[in-house]
């Protein structure tokens, strides 16, 4: 629920106070930081995205990301048109949604830190196209719930499953949250790896360097309405483990499972890899 403003307050004031902070500056109590992050999650689900800054930003930025970044899409034909989807992607840079967002034209939602929400223009600016904000490692239950209803609705949702950025080395541990949506939504999991992402931000500098994502065949699992942690951690690793493998097509790096054991991917898997290309 919207809080109150109080009819006396100077404009600069309500502005801070949007913004997460108090009148004075201060930090505001963390229930009306709660209530403010609760705001953009309702209008991700009343008002979805912005249909025409969507449609302009996505015009705008996909020339610039195959010109640029000589973006590489490979399998975007796996991605179905309609109905629940969850696009599930290792997570290196800033740029990850945007590039992902290249390789459909329906409008995706995503969860974003609740760091990026901290500015008015920029909060205003991420939910219009689709973010809402996640409390990350306090165990958002706010924010799933809203990734649920999206999904429940036959919307597209950006899952980023190790939670963080891992700028460097192999992939990281996946959290079993991406398991406990596919299974509570029956929506379809298509896996995604991106590498380059990575190596294009040095401090305020953009720098052009060559991006790769790939897509794999879509994953469908049974409609579960209350699944037990180990049935959603046991979805979380097949997801995981095919995201491993998209990875390992374009790069060759280990793959972590949810249990944090390093391995590389099976040669059968990697012969049958190489075999659809050169189908």
């Amino acid at each position: 629920m919207e809080r109150e403003r109080h009819p006396d307050r100077a404009s600069t004031a309500s502005e801070r106070v949007r913004a997460g902070g108090t009148a004075d500056g201060t930090t505001a109590p963390a229930s009306d930081r709660g209530e403010q992050l609760q705001r953009f999650r309702v209008h991700a689900l009343a008002s979805g995205v912005n249909p025409i800054l969507y449609r302009l930003t996505r015009t705008v930025l996909l020339p610039f990301l195959l010109v640029y970044f000589r973006l590489q899409r490979i399998g975007a034909e796996h991605i179905p048109r309609s109905g629940p989807l969850l696009l599930a992607a290792n997570h290196r840079s800033f740029l990850d949604p945007f590039v992902i967002g290249s390789l459909t034209r329906r409008p995706v939602y995503y969860v974003a830190k609740r760091e990026l929400f901290a500015k008015r223009w920029q909060a205003w600016l991420l939910n219009a196209l689709g973010a809402f904000p996640i409390d990350r490692g306090a165990g958002d239950v706010d924010a799933m719930a809203t990734a649920r209803a999206i999904l429940r609705r036959g919307d597209c949702v950006v899952i980023f499953p190790e939670g963080t950025r891992v700028r460097n080395g192999p992939l990281g541990p996946p959290r079993r949250g991406i398991g406990r949506l596919a299974l509570e939504t029956g929506a379809r999991v298509v896996p995604v790896a991106l590498t380059g992402t990575d190596e294009v931000r040095r401090g305020w500098r953009i720098r052009p360097r060559r991006v790769r994502v790939r897509c794999g065949a879509p994953l469908g699992f049974p409609l579960v309405d209350s699944p037990s942690p180990a049935l959603a951690a046991t979805v979380t690793e097949r997801i995981w483990a095919c995201i491993g493998l998209q990875w390992e097509w374009l790069r060759g790096a280990p793959i972590v499972t949810v249990a944090g054991d390093v391995h590389e991917v099976p040669a059968r898997e990697r012969r049958i890899e190489r075999e659809a290309r050169a189908a």
